[in-house]
This record gives structure tokens, C-alpha cells and sequence, in this order.
């Protein structure tokens, strides 16, 4: 399968994510063709999760949980530190209080 576009892939998942009521926006933007993406998820009471793509010990691509339930300002910080090894990082914020991402959509899957 065809890897998509960075900028094409994070347009869709906003759209995807404003069908459902929940709101995201970009936070950093990042290469337009091949960067790759950070997901800060606020849960609106100052505790956020930080989630990227990466391959698990089965080699196969996913969404995985880098920091769970922390208090926002530490995935703040934690995401500022990742962007400065990446400059091409996208870094998409979504906020909502249950905490929904939709990245188990397999409609949102970016490819290879």
C-alpha cells in the first residue's frame, strides 16, 4: 500500500474527527509529504496522552500511547523536546473529555 501524504493524512483526520463533535486542530505543522505525526489528546482537565505511529514487535505499523494520562504541560514539554529532533514533526491536538482520538479507525490508516 501506498504511503499517503502527511498534509493529505491530517486534513482528513481533522475532518474525520469534526463529523464525530470532536475538535482538533494543528498545533505545529510539520513536512507536508513525509512527516511524521505526534496526537496530543487534552481530556479539558489539564490531563492530556501523547500517541504517535510507530511498529510494534510484530513489525506492523500503529498508533501506540507514548504518555498516558499526564498532567498537560509534561506532554507540552514532551512534545516540544520531540520536535526539536524532528522539524518535520506534525504535532495535531484534539480536545475532548472522553478522550477520543478515532486512530483505531481503520479508515485513518496512512499506509506504508
Amino acid at each position: 500500500m501506498a504511503r499517503l501524504a502527511t498534509g493529505i493524512w491530517v486534513s482528513a483526520y481533522l475532518t474525520r474527527l469534526s463529523l464525530e463533535g470532536v475538535y482538533a486542530h494543528v498545533a505545529r505543522k510539520g513536512d507536508e509529504t513525509a512527516g511524521a505525526v505526534a496526537i496530543k489528546v487534552a481530556t479539558m482537565n489539564g490531563r492530556a496522552s501523547y500517541l504517535s505511529r510507530s511498529y510494534g514487535a510484530d513489525g506492523r505499523a500503529g498508533w501506540h500511547v507514548q504518555i498516558e494520562d499526564q498532567d498537560e504541560a509534561e506532554i507540552d514539554a514532551a512534545l516540544a523536546r520531540q520536535r526539536g529532533y524532528d522539524p518535520d514533526l506534525w504535532i495535531v491536538e484534539v480536545e475532548d473529555p472522553r478522550g477520543r482520538h478515532l486512530l483505531d479507525d481503520p479508515a485513518l490508516d496512512p499506509g506504508e
